[in-house]
């Protein structure tokens, strides 16, 4: 048979339910000049970034917006300056993800570890550790949410720890538990 091009309005089995094989084994199938539906797409914008430093020593108790120094990918260009924004036509909801690894200078030192997500510059959700009644010296927190967002809408990670003596959050390598991510969920 030679080749050619089949042209039709509607593909059915005859018995109206089942599998429809288009090609055979080994072959590819070319739909770069189809509009796609119902193929799922591409997680886009997408970011991840993790800290490059040390933060130091910050105020007792208190949120402070978390330093993301190394920015692993960017596909979107929708992060910058530790902040997740939502580019131009690019509203919908995200899977948001955070971590912070908290460290206090003694043993026994850290009452509390915090992680936040801050949206448009407010705290939105919160994820607390408590080691009042066994304090610890480190720890990793994580926090994570989907959220619906629209364009400009923004998104930063913050920490806090509340200790007994002296702390910093400790922020290297993304090995060291400190980073943050997130891509748009397919709809």
């Amino acid at each position: 048979m030679a080749n050619g091009t089949l042209k039709v309005s509607n593909i059915e089995t005859s018995s109206g339910s089942g599998t429809i094989t288009i090609g055979q084994s080994g072959e590819t199938v070319d739909m770069s000049n189809a509009t796609k539906v119902g193929f799922g797409g591409i997680n886009t914008p997408a970011f991840f970034a993790h800290s490059a430093s040390d933060q130091g020593s910050v105020s007792d108790n208190t949120y402070v917006k978390v330093t993301l120094g190394t920015e692993v990918f960017d596909v979107g260009s929708c992060f910058g300056s530790s902040r997740f924004t939502v580019p131009s036509g690019e509203a919908g909801k995200y899977f948001l993800y955070g971590s912070v690894r908290g460290q206090v200078g003694g043993n026994s030192d850290m009452n509390n570890c915090y992680s936040a997500f801050y949206l448009n510059g407010s705290i939105y959700i919160e994820n607390r550790m408590n080691f009042q009644s066994n304090p610890v010296r480190l720890s990793t927190n994580l926090v994570h949410a989907v959220l619906d967002l629209s364009v400009g809408d923004y998104v930063e990670l913050y920490a806090a720890i509340d200790h007994a003596g002296s702390y910093g959050i400790e922020i290297g390598s993304a090995l060291k538990g400190t980073s943050f991510g997130g891509y748009k969920i397919i709809e």
